[in-house]
């Protein structure tokens, strides 16, 4: 059994992940099991170095604040070192959500990919993209940012009188940015501000500005550069997107918590399709939690039945076809947080049994090679990790497996 799973089992580069796939998917997504694992970071790293050499690949796209990412890109699109933007530092502090900042990692990517775009044209600059919504764990962000840059957008070059409301309407309607962000909120849906009267007036006006930011597409690509049209149906969707969110936020239905997260993927969703969409930039690696970017509904537990909603990558994959493609990661330990060597009748403890440090494994070969005798789950001992589901290997197009991992030590 060991050899033939050996013979699945491949060095992790671009050239043997292409081999993998009947094509070049336009979004490649990169799953982890965990999050902080410096090991699946430098992995991630080391392929889209290697996608970006090999195989024009021009984005990466990760699990963070689609909005906050802008400040990424424009740093690492930048020539000036005095434009502006700031120095790498604010850049971290600035640009990413979820704390991704403080990731040693994550501060080596967004170096190699400045220095890479030095001297060269803008059709052959590394573009960089949060694809999440703005949605931490305890509340959403305020539409403020979002709605304001987009009227401010229609408000340069359509008329007036088009537009549904003026730039005070909002600013009053929005208020204090705390009424949003309560975290009080996420345990007790009376203190959401989604369904209050100001909050319903904003849903129907961010409908109606991206409708008009529809009805005057071809007035507005002639008039704006490419990088402000594809920014403003970003600040569209998202300001939508949140205040919908919000709205769910106010529930108190037994389906409150599936339909946000059902909100959110939907959200990631509509990220990652308007990055695939935008040909011209070559390819995107796209890395997130495994639940995130698996072809198949995820769930998970709250202290009750099991919450059930369409992951992200299965409503793009849905989408894309073969367009898109998922590789599920996995770990064999992770012993800062108690994630000790997986037991030898598992997926990871198969894979654990090999020599070498990391492997991207044909998953669908692997599961033929294992055939009836599927091995059982394991199970995790910290809530932070999620093992493989033996049951879903063929559903996926390869596994990225890493032996041991460890947390940051800047993070820890």
């Amino acid at each position: 059994m060991t050899a033939g799973i050996a013979d699945a089992a491949h060095a992790v580069d671009a050239a043997t992940v292409m081999g993998l796939l009947p094509g070049r998917p336009r979004l490649l997504a990169l799953g982890e099991p965990t999050h902080g694992a410096d090991e699946l970071l430098d992995l991630r790293n080391d392929l889209f170095r290697q996608l970006v050499e090999r195989e024009g690949y021009r984005t990466i796209a990760i699990e963070s604040d689609c909005l906050m990412g802008l400040i990424v890109d424009d740093y690492v699109t930048s020539d000036a070192v005095t434009s502006g933007i700031g120095t790498l530092d604010e850049v971290m502090v600035r640009g990413f959500s979820h704390g991704w900042g403080a990731y040693p990692r994550n501060r080596e990517l967004v170096r190699w990919m400045r220095a890479y775009n030095e001297g060269r044209p803008g059709s052959e600059r590394l573009r960089f993209a949060g694809f999440d919504g703005p949605l931490e764990i305890t509340n959403g962000a305020s539409p403020r940012q979002a709605l304001t840059a987009l009227h401010a957008y229609l408000t340069a070059r359509v008329d007036a009188d088009l537009l549904p409301c003026t730039a005070e309407t909002l600013d009053r309607l929005l208020g204090a940015g705390d009424r949003w962000t309560d975290s009080a909120a996420m345990m007790d849906p009376s203190r959401s501000a989604g369904r209050t009267p100001e909050a319903t007036r904003l849903r129907l006006l961010a409908d109606d500005l991206v409708a008009l930011l529809d009805t005057q597409t071809p007035h507005l690509i002639a008039t704006s550069s490419e990088d402000d049209w594809y920014r403003a149906r970003l600040y569209g969707r998202t300001a939508t997107g949140l205040l919908r969110y919000h709205f769910w936020m106010a529930d108190a239905s037994p389906a409150r918590m599936a339909r946000l997260l059902g909100v959110r993927a939907s959200m990631m969703a509509a990220n990652l399709l308007a990055i695939a969409e935008q040909s011209q930039r070559g390819p995107a690696l796209v890395h997130a939690h495994n639940g995130h970017l698996q072809p198949e509904k995820s769930s998970m537990r709250m202290g009750g039945p099991p919450v059930e909603w369409w992951s992200a990558g299965a409503i793009v994959g849905s989408e894309l076809g073969e367009g898109y493609a998922f590789l599920a990661a996995a770990l064999g330990t992770f012993h800062d947080h108690g994630v000790q060597a997986p037991p030898a009748d598992t997926v990871e403890g198969l894979l654990y049994a090999l020599p070498e440090d990391r492997y991207v494994v044909d998953a669908r070969r692997l599961a033929a090679i294992l055939g009836e005798a599927t091995p059982g789950p394991r199970v995790s001992p910290w809530f932070g990790y999620a093992p493989l589901d033996p049951a879903r290997l063929a559903s996926v197009d390869g596994i990225v497996f890493v032996r041991d991992a460890r947390s940051s030590a800047e993070v820890r």
